[in-house]
């Protein structure tokens, strides 16, 4: 739940566990991983953060995060249902949201089990709820050129999730799906994108 979409203002504390940021004159705390912290500037300066609010009968806490990866990364982690905050941020500070999504969508479950707190069950759970979901967006990490347009990575996940859905096996449509994608240009439609990875996989 987002109710503060990001905060901008002068950093005033900054510590590795929390941070506070003066917003003309109203100083907002917010959780942050260590990726994040160790990306902040030093304390006077200005610092844009992006927020995600979590709100429980007694709780209501803001996390901070510095790039739009991290927090993705981090709400899709406590959407599934054996990971709260403080373990979502445990993972973000021990890898990259790169490497998280790379560990889930290869279902790599020794990794995560060598972050502080995950054990199997949760590792296997992590797996089982978002690999679908990181299987697209692990191709940026695969050695091909990155796609850093948002509509340009949707559209791939939803070719993706399509073969999926029929019956393609996972690391077949992320083949086909990066082959086809490598050799367009501009930003191809779902539709064209669809039928083109499809002629890839019936050759």
């Amino acid at each position: 739940m987002t109710m503060i979409a990001h905060l901008q203002g002068v950093l005033v504390v900054k510590t590795v566990e929390r941070v506070v940021l003066d917003v003309h004159g109203v100083g907002y705390q917010a959780v942050v991983p260590l990726s994040t912290y160790y990306a902040l500037p030093d304390l006077q300066e200005r610092v844009t953060l992006l927020t995600s609010m979590y709100v429980r009968e007694d709780t209501m806490r803001l996390y901070g995060f510095a790039t739009p990866e991290e927090q993705e990364m981090f709400e899709l982690l406590i959407s599934v249902s054996s990971v709260g905050p403080r373990l979502a941020l445990n993972m973000l500070s021990s890898l990259t949201a790169a490497d998280l999504r790379q560990a889930i969508a290869q279902a790599e479950t020794r990794r995560l089990q060598a972050i502080p707190g995950v054990g199997r069950k949760t590792a296997e759970r992590v797996v089982l709820e978002l690999q679908d979901k990181m299987a697209a967006l692990a191709l940026t990490a695969s050695g091909q050129p990155s796609l850093t347009v948002a509509a340009d990575e949707q559209v791939m996940r939803d070719v993706i999730s399509a073969l999926l859905n029929l019956g393609y096996r996972q690391q077949e449509a992320e083949r086909a799906v990066r082959a086809t994608r490598a050799k367009q240009d501009g930003n191809p439609t779902l539709e064209a994108l669809l039928k083109d990875a499809l002629q890839v996989l019936a050759r």
